[in-house]
């Protein structure tokens, strides 16, 4: 019995060590995979935010209300650092939006690109 004992007394704590020696890893891995989901998130907003002020712009008349609903669709976090550009050629409306991506946390510092959204449409007839 004291020999069994002798044998396990040297791995006591080993799993607390190794837990520590992991915590950094396993945060910076944390850290990561959430910028990445922000970067994918800005991609998703941006079409959206590209398709809904296409939307305004073949539905209505002027550039205006194309670039409002623009970012009208966009949260108040990235709404901040936007642009949207709408274009009308003959009978094709283009909307061009441009995001940028925050690092961390929405409405802190961006990253130094932006994530580009470009959609479409035909211009409806009255």
């Amino acid at each position: 019995m004291r020999r069994r004992r002798a044998l396990t007394a040297g791995d006591r704590g080993q799993v607390t060590i190794e837990f520590l020696g992991m915590t950094p890893t396993i945060l910076v891995t944390l850290v990561v995979l959430w910028q990445l989901v922000l970067v994918g998130y800005t991609f998703t907003l941006a079409g959206n935010a590209a398709d809904e002020a296409v939307r305004a712009g073949t539905a209505s008349e002027g550039q205006a209300a194309c670039e409002e609903a623009g970012l009208k669709h966009l949260p108040g976090a990235w709404e901040g650092g936007a642009t949207v550009q709408c274009t009308a050629n003959g009978e094709f409306v283009t909307a061009n939006v441009s995001l940028d991506v925050p690092i961390l946390f929405p409405g802190a510092i961006a990253l130094p690109f932006t994530v580009d959204g470009h959609a479409g449409a035909v211009q409806e007839e009255d």
